[in-house]
């Protein structure tokens, strides 16, 4: 089936759909705005992009279009494990250098880096000790 047709089909009514205060967002794998529109849908689209979180790095997963028949060859997925920078430059070579889906490229980036964001430890604060009258005052009453 082409893919105006499918999505003409699962646009309004699908597993995947979340309304929410006047706007329509969709969970589908494949999806990288999660937005309810044809251009991010993972579902009607022949060729879709989709990032995710490994242990250590990103998983960029792309639909084979020649193996769509054939749903356990159809993916072809590409782990990444590098740094911040070297990571989305991949991941840009991926989907737009290889002519895949350059239009998906600023929303893969966004969605690359976020997860890479996820993955990294949150630093501690360090609260500084006063130095004025009042906190030395505060720091007696304390001890």
């Amino acid at each position: 089936m082409s893919a105006e047709l499918v999505w003409a089909l699962v646009k309004n009514n699908n597993s995947f759909l979340v309304k929410r205060s006047g706007v329509q967002f969709s969970s589908e794998p494949g999806n990288l705005a999660n937005l309810n529109t044809f251009k991010y849908s993972g579902l009607a689209n022949n060729k879709t992009v989709d990032i995710r979180g490994t242990g250590r790095g990103v998983q960029v997963t792309t639909k084979i279009v020649k193996k769509a028949n054939t749903p356990a060859k159809a993916l072809n997925k590409t782990v990444i494990t590098k740094s911040r920078r070297a990571t989305a430059k991949s991941v840009a070579n991926l989907i737009a250098k290889t002519k895949y889906r350059a239009d998906l490229r600023k929303a893969a980036l966004a969605r690359a880096s976020a997860v890479y964001s996820s993955q990294v430890p949150k630093k501690a604060k360090t609260l500084r000790a006063g130095k004025g009258i009042r906190a030395q005052k505060a720091a007696a009453k304390q001890a």
